[in-house]
């Protein structure tokens, strides 16, 4: 690739990187503000838990739908409507003091991000064609991840600074701007003829190897991410450490993943490693990293394990998604893009829960160790080869 192409493809591909930001410091931005500021606006524990789980929600249910939409009429509408959804559904934040709104606030960015998310991903796998999905997922990954660092962090200064409405605010403007950068700089991807699918053919698609061995890895990967962002400011706090080094290990994991990303997804592009050695490494490293909390946490443990758990995380992630967009027909890209987000979502909800169920009936250190087991057994199955030109 020449410098000139190189930079043609950043300006292309960087609006999508800036779409992935959003959706991610939307989410994790107003969940930690409401965690903080629940008091302050009279929610019950029950409330503030309903609160946290409508943004996901709304993504569980409707991410398949906007891909499969998205394979109809092109992606980058759907981008562009889902970013000017999201920017109008956020100014209801602007009420946000009311927990009613708060609600519909939270549901319809749920909602939003469901369009505009795996529409990014589906246009990133089209633009990758010819070898660069590795490239191109590991830096959308990476711009994911960073909206997971700041987002808590961000978040939680505009909040004291001017309160849910400036957050609320800010986010709109953030995804009004993404979706005027996308509009002008990203062009249209015509939509592919498609064949007619029936409900038989849905579900074969789905069980086949090529879509569900990169759907587990992502699903674990993002098991581990839910649980160990939960659970790691727990573990600090029981071994002598304040709040601020519980927060510090989450950096650290999620620090540990936007390094790793574009490395792992340019060493799978030049092949020098495949998807079958870095998904299993990655799911391999997380699961040590998890077992090591399980086995033996510390005040030094505690951060050796979230910088496995990341770094695995940063390693599996670009390289499931990259085997995704290789292995999938383009004119179906939006569909199984969508599919394969709703496996990360149930990942996320999954781990936390798997390691609070358990930790409830014994410990958490069984809860911690049945995730780490779960992990390193989905590193066994192997992915399909890869084909430019899987059959429909």
């Amino acid at each position: 690739m020449t410098a000139r192409t190189a930079s043609r493809a950043t300006a292309v591909s960087a609006p999508l990187y800036a779409a992935g930001f959003v959706t991610a410091f939307g989410a994790h931005s107003i969940a930690a503000g409401l965690g903080a500021q629940s008091g302050n606006i009279g929610l019950s524990l029950l409330n503030l838990g309903i609160l946290l789980a409508l943004y996901d929600v709304s993504e569980v249910f409707l991410k398949p739908v906007f891909g499969a939409l998205s394979d109809r009429v092109g992606a980058k509408p759907v981008v562009v409507g889902g970013l000017l959804a999201f920017a109008a559904l956020s100014l209801i934040g602007l009420w946000a003091a009311d927990p009613l709104m708060l609600a519909l606030a939270r549901l319809g960015q749920g909602a939003a991000a469901s369009a505009f998310s795996p529409a990014s991903s589906a246009m990133v796998a089209r633009l990758a064609r010819g070898g660069k999905a590795g490239m191109y997922f590991g830096r959308y990954g990476s711009w994911k991840s960073l909206g997971y660092i700041i987002g808590p962090l961000l978040g939680a200064g505009l909040i004291l600074t001017g309160g849910f409405a400036l957050l609320f605010g800010t986010l709109s403007v953030l995804a009004a701007a993404t979706a005027v950068w996308v509009a002008l700089a990203v062009p249209h991807l015509e939509p592919l003829p498609r064949q007619r699918y029936t409900v038989v053919d849905l579900a074969r698609q789905v069980g086949e190897r090529r879509f569900l061995v990169p759907t587990l890895v992502l699903a674990a990967s993002t098991a581990a991410l839910g649980a160990a962002v939960g659970f790691l400011p727990a573990l600090a706090t029981r071994h002598g450490l304040d709040a601020f080094a519980g927060t510090a290990a989450v950096s650290l994991l999620a620090l540990g993943s936007v390094l790793a990303q574009p490395r792992a997804g340019r060493l799978r592009d030049r092949n020098r490693v495949t998807d079958n050695q870095g998904t299993t490494a990655g799911l391999l490293l997380i699961a040590a990293g998890v077992g090591l909390l399980a086995l033996a946490p510390g005040p030094v443990t505690i951060f050796v394990a979230a910088a496995a758990i990341g770094t695995g995380i940063g390693v599996a992630t670009p390289l499931g998604f990259a085997h995704l967009a290789d292995t999938t027909p383009p004119e179906r890209m939006g569909r199984t893009m969508g599919s394969a987000e709703l496996g990360r979502e149930l990942g996320d909800a999954g781990g936390p829960l798997l390691v609070g169920g358990v930790a409830t009936l014994t410990a958490l250190p069984l809860g911690l160790g049945a995730l780490a087991l779960l992990i390193a057994a989905a590193s066994i199955p192997r992915l399909a080869p890869v084909n430019p030109h899987p059959p429909n």
